[in-house]
């Protein structure tokens, strides 16, 4: 089990809430896939080795495949996929599914919360997210939703956010 001190995870926006959608090569993606590697380095240049991501589509994604980029260059980096059921790709798009599995096999553990969906096991995702590190990194600007309630828990249980607006 991996200390929550030396523990980050994250939490961000799906592409329906981005201002590109799901064109990766807008610039603005590109600009933030920058700003969370060089946040990444950062919170791992103060100690933190271990981090943790929810697998969801858009964000999340970005995320994980910016702490396997970290990982090849710091070896001792930890990756944690969170999925919330078994099923969490299942209606996707073939090649998301396909980067989501690809993904998930780099990560170096996974942990699935339960096997069937129900309607609160993003949020059980989110909480276990939050519940296992000291700082999260959120993909966030402003409006209700999943990533806003996970910002809110995270602000009750003390842990420092850094906010990134897309």
């Amino acid at each position: 089990m991996t200390e929550r001190a030396t523990s980050c995870s994250f939490t961000g926006h799906r592409p329906i809430k981005l201002p590109w959608k799901n064109d990766e090569s807008d610039e603005r993606c590109v600009e933030l896939k920058k700003k969370l590697y060089d946040i990444a380095e950062a919170v791992y240049l103060s100690g933190v080795r271990h981090f943790l991501c929810g697998m969801a589509q858009g964000s999340d994604l970005y995320f994980c495949e910016t702490i396997i980029e970290l990982r090849n260059r710091y070896p001792d980096v930890t990756l944690e996929a969170v999925i919330p059921c078994e099923t969490q790709a299942a209606k996707w798009r073939e090649q998301d599914r396909e980067r989501y599995f690809r993904l998930v096999a780099q990560c170096d553990t996974e942990t699935m919360l339960q096997r069937e969906y129900t309607p609160d096991c993003m949020s059980k995702r989110n909480k276990y997210l939050v519940d296992h590190a000291s700082v999260i990194i959120a993909v966030y600007d402003g409006t209700f939703g999943g990533t806003m309630q996970t910002i809110m828990y995270a602000r009750q249980q003390d842990l420092e956010i850094i906010q990134i607006r897309p």
